[in-house]
């Protein structure tokens, strides 16, 4: 299934667009900033700086007219620099955290979402895991709030490589969308 999304770069979908059905690392060549946006069909993370990097937020199918507005949807950043279309899943998901950096220190491995470490795992952190199989959102607080991260299939050693410093993750939640 083939993902869509458009960047508008003035709110309520004026402006130059841009039009978008798979990765982007740098959206700076087609558009100057982006103000809205309409994700047509598939599921995507933005980033607010190039090369995916930064802070991330999911988007699924809808529209999105005004970047301020999504703040309060928990998007912590006005901007959008990259994107990254996120495949669909059929399957089981599995997932191994690691309370230290570098697979260390107490572990467990979930096929589900996990809406806090603490209360489930006795796990106080999470700062590096194993994705095997399928997508997930990584999230700073319990209960799916304060910045994510998108994880797909592959090691993660340390998320301070990956430029979250000081970032810990308290719940976790599979991404089953189709959008």
């Amino acid at each position: 299934m083939m993902g869509k999304i458009t960047f508008y770069e003035e709110k309520n979908f004026q402006g130059r667009s841009y039009e978008c059905m798979s990765d982007c690392s740098d959206m700076s060549s087609y558009m100057s900033r982006c103000q809205s946006c309409r994700v047509e069909s598939g599921c995507f993370m933005v980033y607010e700086r190039n090369n995916y990097m930064g802070q991330q937020f999911f988007m699924r199918r809808g529209e999105y007219n005004d970047m301020h507005r999504m703040q309060s949807m928990g998007m912590m950043f006005d901007n959008i620099r990259s994107c990254r279309m996120i495949p669909y899943h059929r399957g089981q998901f599995r997932m191994k955290i690691y309370e230290r950096e570098n697979f260390g220190g107490q572990s467990n491995e979930m096929m589900d979402d996990c809406d806090n470490i603490q209360d489930r795992y006795r796990m106080s952190d999470c700062q590096s895991c194993n994705v095997m199989d399928g997508h997930w959102l990584m999230y700073e607080q319990p209960h799916y709030k304060g910045r994510m991260m998108y994880m797909r299939p592959g090691e993660y050693r340390s998320f301070r490589d990956m430029g979250m410093s000081g970032q810990r993750f308290m719940s976790m939640r599979r991404i089953t969308d189709m959008c």
